[in-house]
């Protein structure tokens, strides 16, 4: 079953050339997330990855993280924390700026998001270059958190994105 529903994400997730600019291969998941079955199976893939690293808490990165983080969060029962782009948080806000592999960026974190020795499980779409998820992982710890785990639907190998991530635990449910 597992190497079906692998194949069938893959066939759900569609490349867009040159976007954001000329050069990259976007993968796209909006198709997956237009289809039941496949985005049934995403969650179902992702939670047997996350159950082995027992997390407390599920954090989300915006935009397309928060849609698998919150759907995880759900069926695992557990607290869901966003973590978002400069300025769209209304509370005080632990911030960490990283590079792209197309720019620069930074994401925010509410200060009280995480309790102290909490493992956090942070989810996104994709691990490309690994400044985003890094990024993610080292707000954790900066407020506290014990462990800060990571975990992607898709991994682009290529880029070498896990190499950024040094010893943070990290998994992905499919890779290009």
């Amino acid at each position: 079953m597992l190497f079906v529903s692998k194949d069938l994400l893959k066939n759900l997730i569609r490349d867009v050339p040159d976007f954001p600019k000329p050069g990259i291969l976007f993968r796209d998941i909006t198709p997956l997330l237009n289809d039941a079955e496949g985005f049934a199976i995403s969650i179902a893939e992702l939670e047997k990855l996350a159950v082995e690293m027992r997390p407390d808490r599920v954090a989300g990165i915006e935009a397309r993280g928060f849609i698998l983080a919150a759907a995880l969060a759900l069926k695992m029962n557990l607290p869901f924390i966003p973590i978002r782009k400069p300025g769209k948080l209304p509370w005080k806000c632990e911030r960490r700026e990283y590079d792209l592999e197309y720019g620069k960026d930074a994401l925010e974190l509410h200060t009280d998001a995480v309790k102290t020795g909490e493992r956090i499980l942070i989810v996104d779409d994709v691990l490309a270059t690994g400044g985003t998820l890094r990024a993610a992982c080292d707000l954790v710890l900066a407020l506290g958190a014990g462990q800060s785990l990571a975990l992607t639907l898709i991994e682009l190998k290529v880029l070498e994105g896990r190499k950024r991530l040094g010893d943070f635990a990290y998994q992905s449910v499919i890779s290009y």
